[in-house]
């Protein structure tokens, strides 16, 4: 009796320990995490890491190629915990690809920059440094393929430790400084940092991005200014709540820009699908039914053209390793053109998703 009495005090006291360590952790966490939150706002100017010989586009038509490059290490090989939903634990699900994967997806992606024939690139989820990305020079890399291209390069996630998988911190997420990078044949006349406004409840929005638009204007010879954005709206937001906030300051930001008599374009991830297509085009099967939101039909004038290639996916659901014709795509990789541009013509280029959980978009247009 006095054995089994003394054994269940001290499995009590092992619980009460375990359960307060946990809460102390948790704690400590939460503490950290906003005592080290990046709180960007309003607009600043960015750097420009090289330049381009010209200021002035001097012809009518040129080419742009958005590709979020999902920071190297979400090929065709992996599959993410965190899309999976889980949070407290992997499960068996990556936390972070392979080196090997890292590398051979950076190696691919350097290389589609170095051979895509296009003016400017928009590219997402660009690494600076990152222990996802094993600290590679993501950035460095990709703009030293274009060695006579204009970059810039807008952070939308710093965090000093992003500690998911919650109940693994010896294998957590890490250290992240990754954003937008923008490449260009021609140096724009002024570049920018916008802060998009709305966010997620604390805690939440401590180990989410903040996310961001990336300006561009640059002097064409028709003496109008080209306004080339480079965004990537919020993911893991269900019911469109943040992306309403983002959408709404963008269309007000085109439509004054366009105003002002200048040409206009948007490109990049928009975690959302184009005005009237549907969702699941690509997919006939959809087990875990996975959604996706439109963007609404009169978000603009009707005037306005949301430019996509129809015919091939641009991001594939990252639950499992992608298995051709099996694994959730979807298209939320597209542009955004305003009335004063001719697009003669569009094209997903189709990768496979062998470098990344999304697939490069190019465009070619004519300033009217």
């Amino acid at each position: 009796m006095y054995n089994r009495t003394a054994m269940k005090k001290l499995f009590l006291r092992l619980g009460v320990a375990l359960i307060a360590s946990l809460a102390i952790y948790v704690i400590v966490i939460l503490v950290h995490g906003t005592a080290t939150d990046w709180q960007p706002s309003g607009e600043e100017s960015l750097e420009a890491y090289q330049t381009a010989p010209s200021e002035l586009i001097a012809d009518s038509i040129l080419s742009l190629t958005i590709w979020n490059t999902g920071y190297a290490g979400l090929g065709a090989e992996s599959d993410f915990f965190y899309d999976r939903g889980h949070q407290l634990i992997s499960a068996g699900s990556m936390i972070r690809s392979p080196r090997e994967s890292v590398d051979k997806n950076l190696e691919g992606i350097t290389q589609s920059v170095g051979s895509i024939q296009s003016d400017i690139f928009l590219l997402q989820e660009v690494d600076m440094s990152a222990r996802r990305s094993y600290y590679l020079p993501m950035f460095d890399n990709i703009r030293q393929k274009r060695p006579d291209y204009a970059a810039f390069f807008a952070a939308n996630y710093k965090i000093a430790r992003m500690p998911l998988p919650l109940l693994e911190p010896w294998r957590a997420y890490g250290a992240v400084h990754s954003g937008l990078a923008t490449l260009s044949r021609w140096q724009p006349l002024s570049s920018s940092r916008v802060q998009l406004p709305g966010s997620f409840a604390w805690p939440t929005r401590l180990f989410q991005l903040d996310r961001c638009l990336s300006v561009h204007r640059f002097a064409t010879y028709k003496g109008k200014e080209l306004v080339v954005i480079n965004m990537h709206n919020s993911a893991h937001d269900k019911d469109g709540s943040v992306k309403k906030f983002e959408m709404e300051y963008l269309r007000k930001l085109v439509l004054d820009f366009y105003e002002q008599g200048h040409y206009v374009i948007v490109g990049g991830d928009w975690n959302q699908v184009p005005p009237n297509f549907r969702f699941d085009s690509f997919s006939a099967k959809n087990p875990r039914n996975n959604t996706q939101i439109n963007i609404v039909s009169d978000f603009l004038p009707p005037q306005w053209q949301w430019i996509y290639d129809p015919t091939t996916p641009t991001n594939r659901k990252l639950y499992e390793i992608y298995k051709p014709g099996e694994t959730f795509t979807t298209l939320i990789d597209f542009f955004l053109v305003s009335p004063n541009i001719q697009v003669r013509k569009v094209k997903a280029i189709n990768q496979d998703f062998r470098f990344s959980d999304h697939q490069p978009v190019w465009m070619e247009v004519e300033l009217k």
